[in-house]
């Protein structure tokens, strides 16, 4: 039995949790000393976000304790977790998209007057300086969220819970939507808290940033913890074995020279212009190419994604498709261009997928027209073709009839891409897409990719990671306030050179 003077912040001691027929934890240990920066490290369904949702309050064990702080809990909900010091910020975030950032930021613990009711007033004066504190004052207390970007969203969330005044601070993948100068942010409020003596759980897939932050780590694999270490005292390669159960001969694929240079380009773009973000923008895409872009956030990126998809209008400029001029007015023009065009957004749960549909029904809806007839639905074509696509991913074939949301992060991926595998497409535009995803699926989808780009197939490829871009992609355009401000191949494509074009153009 621990003393109150136990060392631990958190213990989970054999815990096992049980989902229908799914085995979400079998036995699992979970231990973090106080004052830490912890890692839990494991592919997408290993276990982690279980034990998240565990030590949040959000579902209770079948067997099994968990302590925090020294004490024994039993958390029936998020505010037995808040009372026991621990609090969350979210990958999939908790905030309310219709409130502002004030209420988004104070919910819950609002100050309130007579009756129980809010001051609103002094709730905006503490959400401002609370903006202030925490570097964020260049987001104004009164905006509502469905108005702020991904990566601001993102910060809002964690700083949610840094306001509530956690002893253990749960952070689930919180740069997956970060890049460059956020990472830097969220550095400096871990450095701040962990001064104070505040415990961090800290869930990526990305080990630079696990170095970075963390002194050590724990691998679950299917349910169970495999190992936990000093972070300085294991390789990346020990890592990669233990999350997966095999070794990756590499991380990335092999580079094969498969663009084909006198053919055609899949996609040309000329002087585009979009919503006064994207502007004279130029871009040639060639058959057998995985062409990247690279930018910081909010230069316009996701604006050229979303034109050339068919889901913005361009303002002024060209766009070519297999040569021939066209007139993108909806994403249906995208897919019954001369060359369809497949786009992966970077929020798969509200921009990718139909959570509540079933895996099947998201696959085929893009296409559905393909297995009609008279207004009927050939049910068996179209079921094995779903089944094929899926098998191509690798995902469960259950993901035929079950929803969306009853998978893993990475398999929600992973059907969303086999949904514009289905389409036959000719092109790919993908927007971040290992956003949050373990290392296994990135290598899955790397492979993918360069193998649809042997295929005579044409890959746009945005990614925060810049590793990601210079070991995958062909070409590299660097995007700079909606401009493209040059292009990298290569010996000069290198990790160095497009990160001083991206912050020095």
């Amino acid at each position: 039995m621990h003393a109150i003077t136990d060392p631990l912040a958190i213990d989970l001691s054999d815990v096992t949790k049980r989902f229908g027929a799914t085995v979400a934890l079998d036995g699992a240990s979970f231990r973090v000393k106080r004052g830490a920066v912890h890692a839990l490290l494991g592919e997408n369904g290993a276990g982690k976000s279980t034990t998240v949702k565990l030590l949040s309050g959000l579902i209770q064990p079948d067997t099994g304790s968990i302590r925090v702080m020294g004490h024994d809990v039993s958390m029936r909900g998020p505010k037995d977790a808040h009372r026991a010091g621990v609090q969350t910020a979210f990958q999939e975030m908790t905030l309310v998209r219709d409130l502002t950032v004030a209420q988004n930021l104070l919910m819950s613990y609002e100050p309130v007057g007579f009756l129980g009711r809010i001051r609103r007033k002094e709730a905006q004066h503490q959400a401002s300086e609370w903006l202030e504190k925490l570097e964020l004052s260049d987001v104004r207390p009164g905006a509502y969220i469905r108005d702020l970007s991904l990566p601001v969203r993102q910060k809002i969330e964690i700083a949610k819970a840094i306001v509530r005044g956690p002893q253990v601070l749960l952070l689930d993948e919180p740069t997956s939507a970060l890049s460059g100068a956020d990472v830097a942010w969220l550095s400096r409020r871990i450095d701040e808290m962990k001064a104070k003596g505040v415990t961090f759980v800290f869930i990526s897939h990305r080990m630079q940033e696990v170095r970075e932050f963390c002194d050590s780590l724990t691998v679950y694999r299917n349910g169970r913890d495999v190992g936990a270490f000093d972070t300085k005292d294991i390789s990346d390669d020990e890592v990669i074995r233990l999350v997966i159960g095999r070794s990756i001969e590499a991380k990335y694929p092999p580079k094969v020279a498969t663009v084909k240079e006198d053919a055609v380009p899949a996609i040309e773009a000329r002087n585009i212009r979009v919503d006064g973000v994207v502007t004279d923008f130029d871009l040639t895409l060639k058959p057998g190419e995985v062409h990247g872009i690279a930018a910081l956030q909010g230069m316009g990126q996701r604006e050229l994604f979303e034109a050339l998809f068919g889901a913005t209008y361009i303002d002024d400029g060209e766009i070519r498709i297999d040569g021939k001029p066209v007139t993108l007015t909806s994403t249906a023009d995208s897919l019954k261009a001369g060359v369809s065009t497949s786009f992966l957004p970077e929020d798969r749960k509200t921009e990718g997928l139909f959570l509540r549909l079933p895996g099947g029904e998201n696959v085929s809806l893009p296409v559905i027209g393909r297995y009609s007839r008279f207004g009927l639905i050939d049910r068996k074509r179209e079921q094995a073709a779903i089944t094929q696509s899926l098998a191509q991913m690798e995902v469960n074939p259950r993901a035929l009839y079950k929803p969306c949301l009853s998978f893993s992060g990475g398999n929600q991926q992973k059907i969303a891409m086999a949904k514009w595998l289905l389409t036959q497409s000719r092109v790919w535009l993908m927007f971040d897409p290992t956003r949050g995803i373990d290392v296994g699926t990135k290598h899955q989808i790397f492979v993918l990719m360069r193998a649809f780009a042997a295929a005579g197939g044409a890959v746009l490829f945005y990614s925060t990671d810049v590793p990601e871009l210079v070991n995958v992609c062909d070409r590299v355009s660097v995007m700079y306030r909606g401009r493209n401000v040059g292009e990298l191949s290569g010996d000069a494509l290198t990790e160095e050179t497009v990160m001083r074009k991206m912050l020095s153009s």
